[in-house]
């Protein structure tokens, strides 16, 4: 969540970069430091009104010992009006408030400066690519059909049991997935990052805090009777153990890694994009977070990125890295380089991982905090 003063400070450079994701911020900019000037100008208001009733108050004892009735009783009630009005003026302060914090919600992170302009993947742009590309022979076969014909993936009965978007993974299928998870978490660990195995389900408070709240919530799971929600990622339980937290500058950066099944409602996806594998309802997932200092955060997501780029030169595939356009850019991300294999059979790029820099926007969302010396940025 972008801060108020920073907006004001950066107006004009936070409307241009805001460009980039095809959104017209300054109405809302403005909005927010009127509204914030009302909020300091209430507060001001308010300030006066409890001073002079508290100075007000002294005087009375006194006035009423001193024989001085009448004045006591004119202080008396002076100091019943200036109380009845700081009432109304904390009723209206909290209620802008409130504005202030559903305004602010509802403006996703400033783009880095190197996100390039566009309004689809169409425009993201190419960094760099690896692996080599496969010749497969005329007949070859898409991997919904592999895997039917091996028994190792049984969409159909995922259908049966859950739902399309379900399917099972079978006999040599379950074991392949099981060490693929081995692999990437051990890969992980190897890199210094510790395990995680987080709760599947979260509270509105840590939705909100990682963004998907309210954001994405028509593509999330709800567990009405509970009032929680599936999580669509890792990340969201896993950055959710620093929310409301003060670190110590000296413990970054902070490094978990973690799988969970991931469900995600993907609602209007249809066609042969969502084909077997493609664009599943519940799907397993290695997630890798840092918490690190504000100062090194970009020089970590290149270290992320080539981590993430190691594992899939280790499992030999072609793959590229493209680096989202403002209109492809998730609701909290400042920056996000895609991760892409080559499907031969489908002959398309799939996305298969991605690594983002949210900057200070979680952090603002999540409350969390940290210390240098004694002083807490």
């Amino acid at each position: 969540m972008l801060q108020v003063q920073k907006i004001r400070e950066n107006k004009e450079e936070m409307i241009n970069l805001l460009m980039k994701r095809g959104i017209d911020a300054e109405p809302m900019f403005n909005k927010l430091i009127e509204l914030d000037q009302k909020r300091k100008d209430t507060q001001s208001l308010l300030d006066e009104q409890l001073a002079q009733s508290n100075a007000f108050a002294k005087e009375i004892g006194g006035l009423f010992k001193s024989g001085k009735t009448a004045e006591a009783n004119e202080k008396k009630a002076a100091t019943a009006e200036l109380k009845q009005h700081a009432k109304k003026l904390s009723i209206e302060q909290e209620d802008i408030r409130f504005k202030l914090h559903e305004l602010l919600t509802q403006i996703p992170n400033i783009p880095h400066h190197s996100v390039p302009e566009g309004k689809t993947e169409d425009d993201n742009e190419f960094v760099r690519n690896g692996g080599r590309m496969p010749e497969l022979a005329e007949d070859a076969k898409p991997h919904w059909e592999l895997a039917s014909d091996y028994n190792l993936i049984d969409f159909e009965l995922g259908v049966k049991v859950t739902g399309a978007g379900f399917p099972f993974y079978m006999g040599q299928g379950a074991r392949l997935q099981r060490a693929l998870i081995n692999m990437f978490l051990d890969k992980n660990a190897e890199a210094g990052y510790k395990e995680v195995l987080p709760p599947l389900v979260v509270n509105k408070e840590s939705g909100f805090g990682t963004g998907q709240l309210p954001d994405k919530e028509r593509q999330m799971y709800h567990v009405t009777g509970d009032d929680l929600y599936l999580i669509p990622t890792a990340e969201v339980p896993v950055t959710n153990i620093f929310r409301d937290e003060i670190l110590d500058q000296s413990e970054f950066p902070v490094k978990c890694t973690a799988y969970t099944p991931c469900f995600r409602r993907e609602a209007g996806s249809y066609g042969k994009d969502v084909r077997g594998l493609n664009r599943l309802h519940q799907f397993d997932k290695v997630e890798i977070v840092q918490i690190q200092d504000p100062a090194k955060s970009y020089e970590t997501l290149e270290e992320m990125v080539t981590h993430v780029e190691g594992i899939l030169n280790d499992l030999e595939l072609p793959y590229r890295i493209v680096r989202l356009c403002g209109g492809d850019l998730g609701f909290t991300s400042a920056l996000t380089y895609d991760f892409e294999v080559w499907s031969a059979a489908q002959e398309r790029w799939l996305e298969v991982s991605s690594v983002s820099n949210f900057e200070s926007f979680q952090a603002n969302r999540l409350n969390l905090r940290y210390r240098s010396g004694e002083k807490k940025p």
